[in-house]
């Protein structure tokens, strides 16, 4: 192939790659209005754990564990804020929310 075949491909890629972030996005959002009506905290080290966890595991190369993990730990942290954009806006009854005890 030559590199303007592979550009096409990369921006190919590129798009489907932006389709699935803002499905992953819109998945993050409606777990975050579940967190808000159960006082759940945003940050679940466990889960993400998980999937650093899945990353991995269906990691075929080239890219190595520790480059994909980077990747995803962005990924996470982007979707994180999403969840706090959801919670932040409500006022509890029940004491302060996890954004509230870390100000």
């Amino acid at each position: 192939m030559e590199i303007p075949d592979l550009r096409k491909k990369i921006d190919e890629i590129d798009r489907k790659l932006v389709t699935l972030l803002n499905e992953r996005a819109r998945a993050a959002h409606a777990i975050g209005v579940l967190k808000r009506s159960t006082q759940m905290p945003i940050y679940e080290p466990d889960r993400e754990r998980v999937i650093h966890n899945n990353v991995a595991e269906n990691n075929s190369g080239p890219l190595q564990n520790h480059e994909l993990r980077q990747i995803f730990e962005r990924i996470v942290d982007v979707m994180r804020e999403i969840q706090k954009k959801e919670i932040a806006p409500v006022e509890h009854s029940g004491g302060p929310t996890e954004l509230e005890e870390n100000d």
